[in-house]
């Protein structure tokens, strides 16, 4: 009989897995809490912002991991993995939505501005991260893939090629284009070019 419960926190998340395909829910629990976040931000990112869309996904990768732990290889590195099925849910839903003709959901998120801070600096935001999240959905695919792995989920060169299943040289001309593409539509933004 066990007197203490395992540090959840202090266990990598290969530990958890292991953990977790012995039964034991603490270690969902807490591989939930440490991704969960990322994930929707990235299916958010690489679903044309659509945040319903994104949670729905994020749950599916759960639901998919608590059904089947076993699915997962220990031998590789689970976040490496985790990534490399989430890429593939968009690839699947990039189909899905390309024999739907690319129809719009029509729901635009609402932001506010509070009414307490410096509002012309609030705007500026707003609208460079309304013309970010644009540019961004207007890149291709696997370009928009590559930088949302790479800068807002923070992979290595390495974990974005394993997860793409690509060498890191082309990780890295990807990245490169998606980087040369947005700093052209954002160039608005830059200060030192509207100097």
């Amino acid at each position: 009989m066990q007197l203490f419960k395992p540090k959840y926190t202090s266990l990598s998340d290969e530990e958890l897995m292991k953990s977790l395909s012995k039964g034991n829910q603490g270690a969902f629990d807490e591989l939930y809490n440490r991704f969960y976040g990322q994930l929707l931000g990235y299916f958010k990112n690489m679903l044309w912002g659509d945040r319903e869309k994104a949670e729905d996904m994020v749950h599916d990768i759960f639901a998919k991991i608590i059904k089947n732990p076993a699915y997962f290889d220990t031998d590789r590195s689970f976040r490496t993995w985790l990534f490399s099925v989430a890429s593939n849910m968009c690839k699947n839903e990039y189909k899905k939505q390309a024999v739907r003709k690319n129809t719009s959901t029509g729901v635009e998120e609402h932001r506010g501005i509070s009414s307490n801070s410096n509002v012309l600096s609030e705007v500026q935001d707003f609208q460079f991260q309304e013309a970010f999240e644009k540019s961004l959905a207007n890149m291709d695919e696997k370009h928009r893939e590559v930088f949302a792995l790479r800068h807002l989920d923070g992979l290595s060169m390495k974990e974005i090629a394993d997860v793409m299943q690509i060498n890191e040289g082309t990780v890295k001309s990807r990245l490169f284009y998606a980087t040369k593409f947005l700093a052209e539509k954002l160039k608005v933004y830059n200060p030192v070019l509207n100097y």
